[in-house]
């Protein structure tokens, strides 16, 4: 969980802070940056797929919303997919590295809500046409998958996956997406769970965390704020951050799904200066108005428990804490808080 404990371990020497906009000349860095900026707003979408295990195809109807996050170095893709089996909401979310100019790409399924969100699919845009491949497996077979952008104008674009299990000799599409611009946003669905109604909106933040560099400990404060709204029809959320640590600002976000089977929600942090990490989430809920949420990560190669802690919840504020324990949960130790007030 590099994105959540960075903050703990580190000096927080920023990797190059993130840019605030695209105005200005394009550095090397930031060559690439503004590769999505064409699906920014409301899409309708023909779907055409092939059904798994088969040589079948069905076809359906759906909307996507696109919009940026930290800056332009991320953006989140919302659709609204009408499939035959059942209507069903998904999430791709999408993060820019400026050190190897390629994006990586994640998808959450609104059907399996837990995630797990795998190894990123990552790619870049070239004279006009995007390709992000991943690596996986199927049924013990060694496979590659690929994403392709093409037939990008003003008003549509198209999206391609496909398989290969030559090493990309040859390739199979499996999911076809055309997008048509749209000039009615697609309607929201009922929120499955209102646990973080308190979040939304606009907050400033006061940050207290622990910087530990060999035997140095200190407690350092700097000041950020927040945006917290709604995605997935109310079955997730976005919360963005920036914050202004001494070293230098930077953007983050937090993208929650809340899972109404398990009846628990799953928590992932997406840290701008190491947008191409995305580790397993902290999961956990709301329970006599305060919410806890566990994950495992490693620290100097120790396994690690992390805590999430929501307390102190009223309409203008709230309290965030994270922790680590390196004896099972026996006990723990507090290593960033976050104060949240509304308000100017």
């Amino acid at each position: 969980m590099k994105g959540l404990h960075i903050l703990f371990i580190a000096a927080l020497a920023a990797a190059g802070a993130l840019p605030s906009g695209h105005g200005g000349g394009v550095t090397p860095a930031q060559a690439g940056l503004d590769d999505f900026d064409f699906q920014t707003g409301e899409w309708r979408v023909h779907h055409r797929r092939q059904k798994p295990g088969t040589q079948d195809w069905i076809e359906f109807e759906g909307t996507v919303s696109n919009r940026p996050l930290i800056g332009g170095a991320a953006n989140l893709e919302e659709h609204a997919l009408d499939a035959p089996s059942g209507a069903y909401r998904a999430i791709g979310l999408r993060a820019f590295d400026p050190k190897t100019r390629e994006w990586a790409i994640w998808w959450l399924d609104g059907r399996y809500p837990s995630g797990p969100l795998g190894p990123p699919v990552k790619g870049r845009f070239e004279n006009g046409v995007g390709r992000f491949y991943a690596d996986y497996e199927q049924d013990g077979k060694p496979m590659r998958g690929r994403f392709l952008w093409s037939d990008i104008t003003p008003s549509s674009a198209r999206w391609e996956q496909a398989a290969s299990g030559d090493g990309g000799n040859t390739w199979a599409p499996n999911w076809v997406m055309e997008l048509r611009r749209a000039t009615i946003p697609p309607a929201a669905a009922p929120a499955p769970s209102s646990d973080f109604d308190f979040l939304h909106g606009e907050w400033r933040v006061h940050h207290r965390y622990l910087r530990v560099k060999g035997n140095s400990r200190e407690w350092v404060d700097a000041e950020g704020t927040a945006r917290c709204r709604a995605a997935m029809g109310g079955q997730g959320n976005v919360e963005e951050h920036t914050i202004q640590s001494p070293s230098g600002a930077y953007r983050a976000v937090g993208l929650r799904s809340y899972d109404p089977k398990a009846a628990h929600w799953s928590i992932w942090w997406l840290d701008g200066r190491a947008p191409h990490e995305l580790d397993a989430p902290m999961q956990g809920r709301f329970e006599g108005g305060v919410g806890t949420f566990h994950g495992e990560t490693t620290i100097g190669g120790r396994p690690t428990r992390v805590r999430f802690v929501w307390s102190r919840i009223t309409p203008t504020s709230a309290r965030w804490e994270q922790a680590y324990s390196s004896d099972a949960g026996r006990t723990w130790e507090t290593n960033w808080v976050m104060e949240f007030l509304r308000g100017s």
